[in-house]
């Protein structure tokens, strides 16, 4: 007992003195004498009493007041006053690369009412919280933006929106539902990251303003200023707030549109919309209606009554059309109507429509025809639009389709109707080619007084509308009809391939037989040679036997001369004695002379005459060289002979038969194949 007695004192005397630095430990770091700060953080003083009292005015303490001091704590150890200031630790602002960081100021001079945005004019250090409320620097959302990096901001003065958290210390549940929707807000419009406006993708960005002065009246389009990068207040392209409203920018959508690239903007202060470019076709033209600009004056021409045309830049209808190509044009500034400047076609059917579809309501044309007919007739026109003409043509029909359905349908139809009211059915389809040239020339001049050119008109077969069969009827007989003209044609060009096929196969016999022509012929030539030689062989007999008459005449004549002379020359001898005798003896000489030459010449009279006798002798040379030859009398093939002489077409036993006859008839030519016969010589009857 007396030693726990003595002990303890002792461990008692060590637990106070535990408890005892412990309670001074507590208390010097709660006095906060020492406070440590990492690098990679900062602290944001709160002083908690001041001789020199609290803040009378804001949120910040500029003046050592008690409150939250402007200045931060950055790393390290750091010694103040105890129990007089609170330490709040934070962490920097990183902004990552890419991105964008926004900035809400809670202390500094309020906005005015026509102001979206605090200015940062001359107060733009976000870091420099002093300087910044001494630069009157305005609270609440700021037009600057944070880039990218890491900034050591009092967190106390600003409150750092990004898209990983909300940077700021001690937030009331009202400050941190306030933040909360501000940053979801600025999410929706994706306003933690650039715009980039891709080349490929052919898009545009339409801005629209939030803070600035209102348009002024009359205005729905904000004009463009400062876009020149000499400009001092060139802005470019509304990523710098303040420059853009130095120069006069207005609040509201604005003319002046992005374009390719990337751009760093503050979607509280501006926000984007993407667009499509405009892409103007090649064989079109883009003729613009602006709904901005300054009012110009109208260039269209004392002779044009239509409406105004205005210079490019002018509000109206612009004189000059934009070209094929690809325009980053503000829709929302006005609009661009394509105008087709290649040749077009208008078709009025139900079924088909051109490219363009400026055609898509149009139908076939209802007519009525001369004798009560009601076809329906679908057509086509072709047209053309001078592409400096297009301007003229919009502002005065608005645009190409109403142009077609509200000027062209209704002229085209009621044309076509009077035409058909003079026409018949059968006129209407048999005289098209007519009806479609004289339509093109008599429309053509119309079309011009509309600035349009009329190409061609392209008309098709009227057909019977639903529901009706007369037409049908009509084009069945016409079809029957033209099939029996056909009939009729066909019948005869048949007859004529058949007269071409029987001298075809004509020919083919006559090529068949043509070795046997030929042999028949060669032998009718050897016939003819041979008949030749005989009948020269009879000739020269007929002439010997002529020659041998003659001598035999001749000898006898000349003998009985001779004897006569002698029988005178021995009767004159022996004078008158033997004169009777001599006498008898001529006399005798001279009658058996004569009887002989009588005997003769009747023995030659037997055989019908020289000539006779000369054919009788041919004939029986041409029997014996037929019988001989072994020739047909008649041949198996006769070939007519086109020249008509009868000569050639009576044949050798004709020819032979007229010789027999020859003497019996008078003297007749005898064929050129047998020359003549030798005339007979009388014979002399001395």
């Amino acid at each position: 007992m007396e030693a726990l007695q003595y002990l303890g004192p002792m461990e008692w005397t060590a637990i106070e003195a535990a408890v005892l630095v412990i309670v001074l430990a507590i208390l010097f770091w709660w006095s906060g004498v020492v406070r440590y700060i990492p690098n990679d953080r900062l602290g944001v003083l709160e002083k908690l009493w001041s001789f020199r009292g609290s803040v009378s005015n804001g949120f910040i303490a500029l003046n050592r007041e008690a409150g939250y001091q402007p200045e931060v704590v950055r790393g390290g150890l750091h010694f103040f006053m105890p129990f007089q200031y609170s330490m709040h630790r934070a962490n920097l602002v990183t902004i990552p690369q890419g991105q964008i960081g926004y900035v809400f100021a809670r202390d500094g001079k309020p906005l005015p009412p026509t102001q979206t945005l605090a200015s940062n004019t001359e107060a733009d250090d976000f870091q420099d919280v002093r300087g910044f409320l001494e630069k009157s620097g305005q609270k609440g959302p700021q037009r600057k933006i944070l880039r990218e990096g890491t900034y050591a901001i009092n967190l106390a003065q600003f409150v750092v929106l990004t898209a990983q958290s909300i940077y700021a210390i001690n937030l009331s549940s009202s400050e941190q539902s306030l933040f909360a929707n501000m940053s979801s807000m600025i999410s929706e419009r994706g306003g933690f990251e650039p715009v980039v406006i891709h080349n490929a993708e052919d898009m545009i960005g339409i801005v629209t303003i939030h803070d600035g002065p209102a348009l002024p009246d009359g205005e729905i389009i904000a004009p463009t200023v400062a876009n020149d990068p000499t400009d001092p207040n060139f802005h470019n392209n509304f990523q710098d707030p303040e420059k853009f409203l130095n120069a006069g920018g207005y609040r509201g959508r604005q003319l002046q549109v992005l374009a390719d690239g990337s751009y760093f903007l503050n979607r509280i202060f501006a926000t984007v919309e993407l667009v499509n470019k405009t892409i103007i076709d090649v064989g079109t033209v883009g003729v613009v209606v602006s709904y901005n600009g300054r009012h110009g004056t109208d260039i269209s021409g004392q002779a044009y009554r239509h409406g105004e045309l205005v210079e490019i830049g002018a509000r109206g209808v612009w004189s000059a059309p934009l070209l094929p190509g690809k325009y980053a044009f503000n829709t929302f500034a006005g609009k661009i109507i394509i105008v087709p400047t290649t040749n077009f076609v208008l078709k009025w059917t139900k079924e088909q429509f051109g490219e363009h579809r400026l055609d898509e309501n149009l139908s076939e044309v209802s007519l009525i025809t001369k004798d009560a007919f009601e076809p329906v007739l679908p057509l086509s026109v072709v047209v053309h639009i001078d592409y400096m003409k297009a301007p003229l043509v919009v502002q005065r029909f608005g645009d190409i389709k109403r142009l077609v359905e509200q000027t062209l349908d209704p002229m085209v139809s009621a044309y076509f109707k009077n035409i058909a009211q003079t026409k018949t059915l059968i006129q209407l389809l048999q005289e098209r080619s007519d009806i479609q040239r004289k339509s093109g020339e008599e429309m053509r001049e119309k079309f011009n007084s509309y600035s349009l050119e009329l190409q061609e008109v392209l008309i098709g077969t009227p057909r019977a509308a639903d529901g009706q069969n007369g037409i049908e009827q009509i084009l069945v007989q016409l079809r029957e009809r033209q099939i029996a003209v056909e009939k009729v044609e066909t019948y005869k060009l048949q007859e004529k391939a058949a007269i071409q096929e029987r001298t075809l196969r004509e020919k083919e016999a006559l090529a068949e037989q043509q070795a046997k022509i030929t042999t028949s012929a060669l032998t009718i030539e050897i016939s003819e040679n041979e008949g030749k030689a005989q009948l020269a062989r009879t000739r020269q007999q007929a002439e010997t036997i002529q020659v041998t008459a003659k001598a035999e005449a001749e000898k006898v004549r000349l003998g009985g001369q001779g004897e006569a002379d002698m029988i005178k020359a021995i009767a004159l001898a022996d004078a008158e004695r033997i004169k009777a005798t001599g006498f008898a003896d001529a006399e005798r000489v001279r009658a058996i002379g004569l009887a002989e030459a009588e005997a003769t010449e009747k023995k030659v009279a037997a055989f019908g005459g020289p000539d006779y006798q000369l054919n009788a002798q041919v004939l029986m040379r041409f029997a014996e060289a037929i019988e001989n030859g072994r020739l047909p009398i008649v041949p198996q093939i006769q070939i007519g002979a086109t020249g008509g002489e009868k000569g050639a077409a009576n044949g050798l036993v004709e020819m032979m038969l007229s010789m027999l006859v020859a003497d019996r008839v008078g003297p007749q030519k005898l064929p050129d194949a047998i020359p003549e016969a030798v005339e007979e010589e009388s014979v002399d009857e001395d």
